[in-house]
């Protein structure tokens, strides 16, 4: 038998960050307690700030009955001429059974004995309560609170548990007795209603201003968003991340255009936008591309005066706008001072960010070095650009939205003057941040970007600040990626120890093997393709991150060719054949080529040795363009001959050909 279910958790309204983090847990969560309890139904869950709302169609009464099979010691050992010894005592004492209870049963070969015990399911009713109990209690929110007597925390004070079932549940959860009443929305009422059926719920729902399914809230915005951008000619910025929020603390949402005075449209747009979204959770709206004095405020009140909303949120917006203001005007007299970055501390063990800023300025020079021939860099402009790039860590702006830091800096340096590269490359420094981001669009600013990674990533190895497990607070895992991505997209020879040399006594000294196994974790990540691939090019002892790059595109579009298992099984026999030939130190002697396979082997493989190549995949297609030689040599040739010197020169001439192939790829690492 089964019975609708509805099960709402009323609460005070939930912070919109930490909920929607665990969002996407929540229904799993639920599920293994359902799995868990033997109560498994579709279920769907929807949320409100104020509400947590779980609803089964069709939910079983009870649990189904199970018959629980219990297999004990063979018979053999269960009696001893007859008598039941221990091991059969210590059967029923431990199932809590009668001797008449007892069978036998045939498991693996051999007569045991055997139990079937009958467990009756318990009544749904007796089991909700906890059920409930334990699905808050799996929620993980960071931070949780408690409140008047309750010893145990939740995120926010629960108010009132709603039960609907065919049983009343009697069961009290942080001080709530659960019941089968609900509250309508704040502005309506604080009074409950009972409720009786699924049916009604959504009924009270409805007539009571909530909107529990928070896909039809976020259609309803951008529904709304729509209707105001056509009747105002206007585009409203939509982030998607802020919408969610939006979404998380409503339970009925309005657009609403606000305004504010055209005066603040002098600050930097970053400034404004920044206000709006992350201190008031405001969208906002441009015209012809730019920003206009206008944004988008989501309410959750039911008033008819939206008029006094909207004056509401102007009024707490011009607050935080004139405080953007007043500092941007204090920063303009003095912009940017680079020495007062003396008096900030960067890390223990690391100096000030000043000091920072002297290290990232040296790996520019070493950079500069290394790229100057092939581009059309100015090491003095380079040096200014890493100069000013924290500089903006003493203004006002960036002290109140440090988001900001380095975008503000760029502006404050356009306003000294400076070349327009270098007020680029401020504004570019931490790019790329994240996985599908931009980056620095100029090879100068991606130097100004590498600098300040690399020296991130070494001045943090020099004081044991390695990431361990899925801890990386200094984000050096992200700085990796970045450098890879970087390095990659302007097509940079770059070897990290090189860099680390170029500077030497810069750092204090540290296990450079731990950064190297550090970067090389990261290329498993960054490059999609079969790790035995990347295995085999790093077994090289490659450390040129293009080079690398470049070895594993050649070796994975081979991998990719119909003809390249053949050719692989060929290689893997050579490979197998030189195992113990030292490859740093072979010869061979031409005087010994006593059969012509031998011959013309050596011959082609001098040929290919000798030729210049394009790319690595060239070069590798040509070794595999071997194989025919290679095996009318193994057909022909016993390589093991009874002359050492003959079998170690036919050795010398395999070594030969997979001396080559290291200078790609190690291919007997490849599994295909």
């Amino acid at each position: 038998m089964y019975k609708e279910l509805l099960i709402e958790i009323g609460v005070e309204e939930l912070p919109a960050i930490p909920f929607l983090k665990e969002y996407k847990n929540i229904k799993q969560k639920w599920q293994s307690i359902l799995s868990k309890y033997n109560l498994n139904s579709e279920f769907e869950f929807n949320y409100t700030p104020r509400r947590l709302v779980l609803i089964h169609n069709e939910f079983p009464l009870k649990q189904s009955d199970v018959k629980n099979e219990i297999y004990g010691a063979p018979t053999s050992i269960a009696y001893k001429d007859g008598v039941p010894t221990n091991a059969l005592n210590g059967f029923l004492k431990k199932n809590n059974i009668e001797l008449k209870d007892v069978s036998t049963a045939t498991k693996n070969g051999k007569e045991v004995l055997f139990y079937e015990e009958n467990i009756e399911g318990k009544k749904s009713s007796e089991l909700i309560g906890s059920m409930i109990e334990e699905f808050l209690f799996s929620l993980n929110f960071g931070k949780s609170m408690r409140w008047g007597k309750e010893k145990k925390s939740f995120i926010r004070p629960i108010r009132w548990v709603n039960v609907v079932f065919e049983d009343n549940i009697d069961f009290e959860l942080f001080g709530v007795k659960i019941s089968n009443h609900s509250y309508p929305h704040r502005d309506i009422s604080y009074e409950s209603q009972d409720i009786s059926s699924k049916e009604d719920y959504f009924l009270f729902l409805e007539n009571n201003g909530v909107i529990l399914d928070e896909n039809i809230r976020k259609e309803k915005i951008l529904k709304e968003f729509k209707s105001i951008e056509e009747q105002n000619s206007i585009d409203i910025e939509i982030d998607n991340e802020l919408l969610d929020e939006v979404v998380a603390i409503t339970e009925y949402p309005t657009a609403l255009l606000g305004e504010f005075d055209e005066k603040f449209l002098q600050m930097p747009s970053e400034i404004i936008i920044i206000s709006m979204k992350e201190h008031q959770r405001y969208f906002p709206v441009f015209k012809d591309a730019k920003l206009t004095n206008k944004f988008i405020v989501v309410s959750n009140s039911l008033s008819s005066d939206k008029s006094l909303i909207v004056k509401g949120n102007e009024k707490v917006l011009l607050a935080r706008l004139d405080d953007g203001l007043f500092f941007y005007e204090n920063d303009k007299k003095s912009l940017l001072q680079p020495e007062l970055l003396k008096n900030v501390l960067f890390m223990k063990g690391l100096g000030s960010v000043y000091d920072k800023q002297l290290r990232e300025q040296k790996i520019a020079k070493a950079l500069f070095d290394q790229y100057k021939d092939s581009s059309n860099l100015d090491e003095k402009l380079l040096s200014r650009a890493v100069e000013l790039s924290k500089a903006d860590l003493n203004t006002e702006v960036v002290c109140e939205f440090d988001k900001l830091q380095g975008l503000i800096g760029s502006y404050y340096a356009e306003f000294m003057n400076e070349e327009k590269k270098v007020v680029l490359a401020i504004k570019e420094q931490y790019l790329p941040i994240g996985q599908n981001s931009e980056l620095p669009s100029t090879l100068f600013s991606a130097i100004v970007a590498l600098s300040i990674k690399i020296d991130t990533l070494f001045s943090m190895f020099s004081i044991g600040k390695v990431p361990t497990g899925s801890s990386d607070p200094f984000a050096l895992r992200r700085a990796v990626i970045g450098i890879i991505k970087t390095v990659l997209e302007y097509n940079l020879s770059f070897d990290f120890r090189s860099v680390y040399n170029a500077v030497s006594g810069t750092y204090e000294t540290f296990d450079f093997d731990k950064l190297d196994a550090f970067v090389e974790e990261r290329i498993y990540q960054y490059f999609d393709t079969n790790n035995s691939i990347i295995a085999s090019v790093l077994k090289t002892n490659e450390k040129d991150i293009y080079k690398i790059a470049k070895k594993i595109e050649a070796i994975e579009n081979i991998s990719k060719q119909k003809s390249f298992k053949e050719n692989f099984s060929t290689f893997k026999r050579v490979s197998n054949i030189i195992k113990d030939l030292n490859l740093n130190d072979i010869s061979v002697d031409i005087s010994l080529l006593k059969q012509k396979e031998e011959t013309i082997l050596y011959n082609e493989t001098i040929k290919v040795s000798n030729k210049k190549y394009d790319s690595y995949q060239e070069k590798a297609q040509e070794l595999f363009g071997l194989k025919p030689y290679i095996d009318d040599f193994f057909e022909n040739i016993m390589v093991n001959a009874e002359d050492e010197k003959l079998k170690t020169n036919r050795q010398s001439i395999l070594g030969l050909i997979y001396k080559e192939f290291l200078e790609i790829a190690d291919i007997k690492e490849i599994s295909i």
